[in-house]
Order: structure tokens, then C-alpha cells, then sequence
């Protein structure tokens, strides 16, 4: 039986070709309410006066992440879906 020929010159790949290489940050993502913010344009000092963001944080108020201190000021609650929590 004869065995294989191993072709001089080429080198196998072994282990992590990124070992010992700086580790790239990841990019920030936005939240949805951050996107809508920069949809509308607004700044944080207008968040509190827009009609339209309003309406969006209420009717996305337990989907999404609005800020604590907006629905305060708002006077909205968030619904608390997890069981045993109510």
C-alpha cells in the first residue's frame, strides 16, 4: 500500500490566524427610540414638546426602550409582561 505524498512547499492552516492581533471594537447600534429621535430630527431638550414621539412611545412603550425620565414626564406606565411580576 502506498501513502500519500505530501507536496513540499505548502503549508497547512492551523489554529487562529487572528491570534495575537488587536480585536476590533463593535459598532454601536441604535435603539428604536434613537432612530425615531433622528427621524423626527429632535433634540433632547424637545423630546418632552413633540406630539409625534409621543404617540410613538405609546404605542411602543413595552416593545421598545423609551427613558424612564419621558414617561414620567409623560405620566405613562409600562406594562409589566412578565409573569409573577404584577
Amino acid at each position: 500500500m502506498s501513502r500519500p505524498i505530501a507536496v513540499p512547499g505548502t503549508k497547512r492552516g492551523r489554529g487562529n490566524p487572528n491570534w495575537g492581533k488587536p480585536i476590533l471594537p463593535i459598532p454601536a447600534l441604535l435603539t428604536e427610540f434613537e432612530m425615531q429621535v433622528e427621524r423626527l430630527g429632535l433634540s433632547k431638550a424637545e423630546y418632552g414638546a413633540s406630539a409625534e414621539l409621543r404617540r410613538w412611545c405609546v404605542h411602543n412603550r413595552n416593545r421598545c426602550y423609551v427613558p424612564e425620565w419621558l414617561l414620567e414626564a409623560w405620566g405613562l406606565r409600562v406594562d409589566a409582561i412578565f409573569s409573577g411580576v404584577a
